[in-house]
């Protein structure tokens, strides 16, 4: 198992500046998840790490060791790619053990090494078969079969799931979280979705802007996040937010909403933001009038859209069936006491 440390990270193209003094630790065996929206540099970390690009700045450290310089090849990570890449002359074998037949393995000792990886894969029935006659779940395990064979230290995935079907994507999380288990390899997983963070992650590093914005296990950064930004890209459906003002020992919502106790005279007069996950939200029980205008069922659950007095629309997830239907009118509970206030100018949390 394999420790990775970031120090001082910086990365460059030309005048643009991705990152700048990123600091990251991965510990041995942990299932790392990097999320964040398109352009946030996930992908290009993933490539720092594995030697797919230059380090601008800062040292990369592998089990203590600099490699800043390291090729990739002698790096010992192997990484999986979205594209699967895979050579359409080749067999799944063939395609599993042509990095060991460039490293000079032998050809018993290839097909030993490729036969064990598709039993761990469940590919030994299609080993004879070329990738066209493949479905996209079985292509992507044969890119993670060409990873394992190599039996690294580490292994990188770079958005692995994102061409195939949601039923798919559900299927694999499983079966690359299981493998994980199994081998115990330090994972580095690059993914633009967060329910896959949530499912998949020992940690999630969240990023935005070529900045870690914080780290933490998915309960953390459910439960706790420490910003506007992280609690609005962690959780689905989406954070409810409402501007307010700090009015002495309570907080005026745009809407009119009051909320008592909360967050002290400090803060009087301050500009603030307040979140509401949709999962603390109670419906019929008092609070704000709201009229439903869409009711999406989740199986056991619903997901209700509702317009409150001022026109804004807010999302409440409900374990149960609410036995409500769209133009009706109700009440909404905000669960005021599991809400989240963020300064509405720097989005820090304050409480």
């Amino acid at each position: 198992m394999t420790h990775i440390e970031l120090d001082g990270i910086g990365k460059s193209f030309g005048a643009v500046e991705i990152f700048k003094g990123l600091n990251l630790s991965i510990e041995q065996g942990e299932f790392i998840v990097l999320v964040g929206p398109s352009g946030c540099g996930k992908s290009t970390l993933l490539r720092l790490i594995a030697g797919l690009e230059d380090i601008t700045a800062g040292n990369l450290s592998i089990d203590g060791k600099r490699v800043n310089t390291v090729p990739a090849k002698h790096r010992d990570i192997a990484m999986v790619f979205q594209s699967y890449a895979l050579y359409p002359h080749m067999t799944v074998a063939e395609n599993m053990s042509f990095a060991l037949k460039l490293s000079g393995v032998k050809k018993s000792e290839r097909m030993v090494r490729a036969e064990r990886a598709a039993e761990i894969l469940g590919l030994v029935h299609l080993l004879k078969r070329l990738p066209r006659e493949l479905s996209g779940g079985q292509r992507q395990r044969v890119a993670m079969g060409r990873a394992i064979v190599r039996d690294p230290q580490a292994f990188l995935f770079d958005e692995p799931l994102s061409n195939l079907d949601a039923k798919l994507r559900h299927k694999m999380r499983g079966e690359i979280r299981k493998l994980h288990q199994s081998l115990g390899r330090t994972t580095i997983y690059v993914t633009h979705d967060q329910v896959e963070a949530m499912t998949m992650a020992d940690r999630i590093v969240v990023l935005d802007a070529g900045r870690i914005q914080q780290v933490g296990t998915p309960r953390q950064l459910f439960d706790d996040p420490d910003s506007r930004f992280v609690a609005s890209f962690i959780g689905t459906p989406e954070i409810n937010l409402f501007d307010g003002r700090v009015e002495g020992e309570r907080i005026v919502l745009e809407n009119g909403h009051l909320m008592e106790g909360r967050p002290g005279s400090a803060l009087d007069g301050q500009a603030v933001t307040v979140g509401f996950r949709p999962q603390h939200l109670s419906i019929g029980q008092g609070g704000l009038p709201a009229e439903v205008i869409l009711v999406e069922t989740t199986g056991e659950g619903e997901e209700l859209t509702l317009r409150l007095k001022d026109g804004v629309e807010i999302v409440a997830d409900l374990s149960s069936r609410s036995g409500l239907s769209e133009k009706t009118s109700t009440t909404v509970g905000l669960g005021d006491e599991k809400a989240f206030v963020f300064d509405r100018e720097t989005g820090e949390r304050l409480r």
